[in-house]
């Protein structure tokens, strides 16, 4: 890393530690179920524009897009961090304290990886340095869930040609993610005619019908080539214990980072489904979403961008990295042949549950990582194209 980005980061974290704690503390308590961001997406857009954006705008999907040096004509590196969290919650988020750890549904994932995209968002917006490229900073939506990736896949639609280079903020601080993990996600609802659990006994039972195609799922074999795992995840359905079920749902995802190995998956489980046939019900499968693995990538210069990545990572981070394959909004890109990473600036535990905490001394150090990153498509990282 050049020395005068060391500079530049090292001074500029130390200026706002206080500052990014705060702002973590408010964005953290704002509700953002995916779908419905638009309260952290107004407050994001307004937080910019007070800190010097002029160029920014919320899209059809909410999210919200600053542009630096964007011309029509010019190629472009997307910064990222999504703005949803997976807990449906409308009112004010739950937070508490307790030393130097913030609890907070969300906080972690993605809401702190969020604060560090919007704070070095906010040295590039004061100090205006010579770009290589256009930088499009993204506080984007619909990442969790059957977010499907919606707002990602929004701004691919809207400037795909144009983008050369992708990072995500997602995730811990050890993680810096080259691979996608792809999934296809089901649902599949049964109606049966049900009755009295005496008087119809006999009658077609839609939790029976369910239960059997699960078993068949467990006994599927995958695919061999890459790794490729299965889950069914819900099950629900009938009325009382004396009721026949008339009708039940399941929902039902397989992964992996191969796409054709997906296709695989998709093509068994079509097969499954319908050798569930018989008198007395009706079965119908719903794609809910569908997450892109990996499309046809330049190998070694994927690696090499990567590297690049992960020799910012280590100036502020010594621990181990973690590499693997993740299911994030990278997806996107990798699926595209574009280069991307999605990279965590935060440590903490117990993501996805209302226990969720970050260590705040390490939004310090990931802000630094991630202002690097974007100071390297700057003048100083090298010449101005």
């Amino acid at each position: 890393m050049k020395k005068e980005i060391r500079e530049i980061v090292e001074q500029y974290a130390a200026e706002v530690k206080e500052e990014a704690e705060g702002l973590l503390e408010v964005l953290g308590r704002i509700p953002a179920p995916s779908h419905q961001e638009d309260a952290r997406a107004e407050f994001c857009r307004d937080w910019l524009l007070a800190h010097g954006a002029e160029d920014i705008s919320v899209d059809s999907a909410k999210n919200v897009i600053c542009k630096i040096g964007c011309d029509d004509s010019r190629e472009l590196v997307v910064f990222m961090a999504h703005m949803d969290i997976v807990f449906p919650d409308t009112e004010p988020l739950a937070m508490k304290k307790e030393g130097r750890r913030l609890y907070a549904p969300g906080i972690g994932d993605d809401t702190s990886n969020l604060v560090n995209l919007l704070m070095a968002c906010r040295c590039l917006l004061e100090r205006r340095p010579k770009l290589k490229m256009g930088i499009l900073v993204v506080a984007n939506s619909c990442e969790e869930g059957l977010g499907n990736l919606k707002g990602c896949r929004q701004i691919f639609a809207d400037y795909g040609s144009r983008i050369q280079a992708f990072y995500s903020f997602d995730g811990y601080l050890s993680q810096c993610t080259s691979c996608a993990v792809g999934s296809y996600r089901y649902q599949v609802r049964v109606k049966a005619e049900g009755g009295h659990s005496y008087l119809d006994f006999g009658n077609c039972n839609a939790i029976a019908v369910l239960a059997d195609l699960v078993g068949k799922i467990y006994r599927m074999e995958v695919p061999a080539q890459e790794k490729t795992t299965y889950n069914v995840g819900r099950f629900e359905g009938g009325t009382t214990v004396n009721s026949i079920a008339e009708e039940a749902v399941l929902l039902f995802e397989f992964r992996s980072s191969s796409q054709d190995c997906l296709k695989q998956m998709d093509e068994r489980f079509t097969k499954l489904v319908e050798s569930c046939t018989g008198d007395g019900f009706e079965m119908d499968t719903k794609l809910l979403g569908i997450r892109p693995g990996n499309g046809r990538l330049d190998q070694e210069a994927l690696a090499r961008y990567t590297a690049k990545s992960v020799e910012i990572i280590r100036e502020f981070y010594s621990g181990r990295i973690d590499d693997g394959p993740y299911s994030t909004d990278a997806n996107i890109p990798l699926s595209m042949g574009i280069m991307g990473n999605t990279i965590g600036t935060v440590s903490g535990g117990n993501a996805h549950t209302r226990e969720e905490w970050v260590d705040l001394d390490s939004l310090h150090t990931g802000l630094k990582i991630a202002l690097s990153l974007m100071l390297s498509y700057t003048s100083l990282g090298g010449q101005e194209q």
